[in-house]
């Protein structure tokens, strides 16, 4: 079975309204084309994958990301919701990093590990893929050190549920 390790919440884990939020700020913020459509498309086709089967998905977001606002309330609650439904999921490990709690990593960036042939790192300006096995080894260990302080399952998923009974 291949697996994808992931320190962010890919598009894969998102909903369309939510993406179509965060990419229309980059979009504006960095005047680029808006083709927004096609790239909330390929952020949905993403999510095959994970309902398809074969691969184990290991998912690590910080809680921060779950209290970061893209659109408005009802945007970020569906979100939050479709999270408590994909930590359901049986190929699907999601941790939680909480706030206010003792660490001995922080990751600098978001970052995917594909089956330990690639790390793909992404940042407003730029796609990074990193191919070395002895740096695809470092990503490797800053995850396994980041899933330390991580919380899963139904504290996970008590977690999501506690920042939607906070909305507005």
């Amino acid at each position: 079975m291949s697996y994808l390790r992931t320190q962010r919440n890919t598009g894969a884990f998102q909903t369309a309204a939510y993406s179509a939020a965060m990419l229309s700020f980059w979009i504006n913020f960095l005047d680029a084309p808006n083709d927004i459509d096609q790239a909330v498309a390929i952020r949905m086709r993403r999510q095959d994958i994970i309902r398809r089967g074969g691969k184990r998905f290991v998912v690590l977001i910080e809680e921060q990301a779950l209290r970061t606002w893209f659109g408005d309330a009802d945007i970020q609650a569906d979100q939050l919701r479709h999270l408590l439904a994909v930590t359901s999921l049986s190929n699907v490990s999601f941790g939680i990093i909480p706030l206010m709690t003792e660490r001995v990593a922080v990751g600098s960036a978001g970052f995917w590990i594909f089956d330990d042939n690639l790390v793909a790192l992404e940042t407003p300006t730029a796609s990074i893929e990193v191919n070395r096995p002895d740096e695809i080894g470092l990503y490797a260990h800053m995850f396994e050190a980041l899933k330390v302080p991580a919380v899963y399952g139904s504290t996970a998923r008590k977690l999501i549920t506690q920042v939607i009974d906070e909305l507005p």
